[in-house]
């Protein structure tokens, strides 16, 4: 298989990518299984945050160089982006707008489009072998995957450009002092501290985790009298929730609150 799930306490599922499947990731006889796996785990309301980690000296490798060559060769390369980059897309949109906390434990390198699967995740962990590369411009490409919108909101425009046009391959160091991540953890204890983080933040109501994804992901992108506006229809329909009425009855009885899972 190109990756496996293994279920936790806690509603936490971790999705483990193949060699393989890490290698080369958006071959479409490894994406499809993981984006049906992910999918799978967004509609599951038992499912509150998934781990998604890869296997060996890879996070996600990008692109497949050489069914890109073979795609040059035979006319059909736009063709074939078009559908890797359709598909890429559509998941991380998915991602960023579900309820679904989704970590990202970085075991090893993530470029191209394997740095956007990690940039769209909500908390990034990164072993301390792990790097990151854009690898783009050493294509003669452009970028995709989400990662001139998603690094630019979490390092800055201009570290983000320097990024790119210097071709630049960031240690898990580095891209945690630029702020492209939030913690470095040795190999052995990734997973475990992903587990943890995946725990603390799925346990908030699903109103809580879907909302605030949606708000922050919105707040750069309108403008401030919109944002509120956003702001105030989510609260509304929030509050008229049963996690609601738990959360406020629970403070009233000082006691910590028993959320739904639907």
């Amino acid at each position: 298989m190109s990756s496996t799930v293994e279920r936790q306490d806690g509603g936490v599922a971790i999705l483990t990518m193949s060699p393989e499947a890490s290698r080369n990731t958006f071959n479409p006889e490894n994406f499809q299984p993981l984006v049906s796996q992910i999918e799978s785990l967004m509609e599951d309301p038992s499912c509150k945050a998934v781990i998604l980690t890869g296997s060996g000296r890879f996070f996600s490798a990008g692109g497949p160089i050489d069914e890109f060559a073979e795609a040059i060769d035979d006319g059909t390369i736009g063709d074939m982006v078009s559908e890797m980059t359709n598909s890429l897309h559509s998941l991380i949109l998915k991602i960023r707008a579900s309820e679904t906390v989704f970590i990202a434990a970085i075991n090893g390198a993530a470029a191209g489009g394997g740095l956007g699967l990690a940039l769209s995740a909500d908390y990034r962990i990164c072993s301390e072998q792990a790097k990151i590369a854009a690898a783009f411009f050493g294509l003669g490409a452009s970028p995709d995957g989400g990662t001139t919108w998603l690094l630019p909101r979490l390092v800055g425009s201009q570290k983000t450009k320097k990024f790119f046009f210097n071709n630049e391959v960031w240690s898990a160091k580095e891209a945690l002092e630029f702020g492209a991540i939030d913690e470095v953890s040795s190999s052995e204890e990734l997973l475990e501290n992903s587990i943890k983080i995946a725990k603390n933040w799925g346990k908030w109501s699903i109103n809580s985790r879907r909302s605030t994804k949606q708000l922050l992901d919105a707040s750069t992108s309108t403008f401030f009298e919109t944002q509120l506006e956003f702001e105030r229809a989510l609260m509304v329909s929030s509050a008229q929730s049963p996690d609601f009425a738990e959360g406020v009855t629970a403070f009233i009885e000082k006691r910590d609150p028993k959320f739904s899972e639907e």
